[in-house]
This record gives structure tokens, sequence and C-alpha cells, in this order.
């Protein structure tokens, strides 16, 4: 999949065995929103004998393979997780089952019934990961005594930011009040990402050691900073920001599978 904020994969099968045969996977990330939607094309039944035209969209179910539970079907849910939820547009023939705050058992095998004759039906697999917070840069970082420490964590998860970020040296949250000065943080929050930077001014040589970068939502991502006095290694930090990495996950996953029923 592309690092996209949405997408979409489209299946074309020649028959319904086709259809039914196949199986994707959709990734989510812990506590983000996972969305998979299925596209059903209208069924036309025959005129009925009365004379009134009978016809109606294939309605789609969404089942829980593990348990069989059916936690939706047509545009209402069957659970009391209310996590769980359908979306389908009027005039459309979309049906999504969304996930909010997606959570390690969620993962499994996810499958969509048409009320067709025969039936038809198509299994997702769900995987669920933790999103993992990036710091740029080597792992090993060298500054001089003196200059400043400048580290950047960057989490990118669209549907839900980390509601915080906290750095932590040597094992001890880093204490921006403590009577060393010159240790600020930088937070910028936006729609897909969520971007902290720390500042140290004046390192001195007990600024050394392991820095980590905690999301509230993510696993964190650490460097091992080394404060020299005098030496000048090819690694060395001169100052200025570090950027933030290249985005590397995604928070709305959208599977769109037509031609569905032909």
């Amino acid at each position: 999949m592309s690092n996209d904020s949405e997408s979409k994969v489209v299946v074309a099968g020649s028959s319904a065995e086709d259809i039914v045969q196949r199986k994707k996977a959709v990734l989510a990330y812990l506590s983000s929103v996972a969305e998979v939607t299925t596209t059903s094309r209208p069924q036309r039944y025959p005129e009925s004998h009365d004379g009134f035209s009978q016809s109606t969209l294939a309605y789609v179910s969404w089942i829980r393979k593990r348990d069989l539970h059916i936690l939706t079907s047509s545009i209402y849910a069957y659970t009391g997780d209310e996590r769980f939820s359908v979306k389908h547009p009027e005039a459309s023939d979309e049906w999504t089952l969304k996930i909010d705050y997606v959570q390690q058992r969620d993962a499994g095998v996810y499958e969509c019934q048409v009320n067709t004759e025969p039936k038809l039906n198509l299994a997702f697999t769900l995987r669920v990961e933790a999103a993992q917070a990036k710091i740029l840069g080597p792992e090993d970082v060298y500054v001089k005594k003196g200059s400043t420490i400048s580290l950047t964590c960057s989490v990118n998860v669209q549907s839900t930011p980390p509601s915080s970020v906290s750095w932590h040296h040597g094992g001890a949250v880093l204490d921006f009040n403590s009577p060393r000065g010159g240790v600020s943080l930088e937070t910028e929050k936006t729609e897909s990402s969520t971007t902290s930077r720390l500042l140290v001014t004046q390192a001195r040589l007990t600024d050394s050691g392991n820095y980590t970068c905690i999301p509230s939502n993510a696993n964190p991502a650490s460097v091992m900073v080394h404060v020299l006095n005098g030496e000048h290694p090819a690694a060395m930090q001169h100052g200025g920001s570090c950027g933030v990495t290249p985005t590397i996950l995604l928070a709305t996953f959208t599977l769109v599978i037509s031609n569905l029923l032909r």
C-alpha cells in the first residue's frame, strides 16, 4: 500500500466464484480508525405478478469470523460494542464497516455477506499494529559541549494523533522547570501528525545519555546523545533542527471492492 491518507484497492472479478475466493488484508494501528468498504451493484428483481415492480439494493452484512458475530446488517449495528458501526451513503452501493479506537483484540478475519442467491461473501484479514514514533538521524548523536541539542520526534497517525508526547533522559521524565534551565519543548499538531522538538541549550557533559520520545498512542523512539569536550567526530550535530521523517503510518484504511455483483 502507498503511504497516502487513504488507500483504495480495486478488485475486479470475472465471476462471483472468483470474487468469493479472494481474501484481502487490512492494516490498522492501535487506537486508530479502521474502515473496510465493499461495493455491491444494485440487483433488480423480476416484476411481480400483481404488476408492481420490485427492485432493491443487495444489502451487506458484516460478520466477525472468530465468533460468527453479526456486527452489522444493512444500516443497523447488532453489537453492544459502540466502536463498530456501518456507513452507507444514501443512493450509494458502498457499505463500510468502521471500527473506532482499534484494539489488538480486533485483529482477525471479517466477512461481508451479500443477500443474493446464491449468497456472496468476501473475507478481509485485519492486522493491528502499534504505531511507531521516529527520531530523525542516527542512533548515536554527537554534539559539542556548550552547543544546542536538537531532537525531533514525529508520529504520523492521522485519525487519532497522540494526545501527548513526553521525553525521558536516562529513564527519567525530563523536567522543563529544573534549576538546570535551557530545556524546552516545541510541539506541532496537525490532522495527520504530531511533531515534538526537544531543545537543550548549552549542552553539558551530564546531558549525555539516552533520550526517548514516548507518544501516548505509539511505540517510543530513542537516540543516544554524546556531549563531547573538544572532540570533532564526523557525526557531530551542528545545531539547527532535525527534520521530521517521511510519513510511515496510515490511520484509515479503506478497501473498495468493485464488481462484487455483475
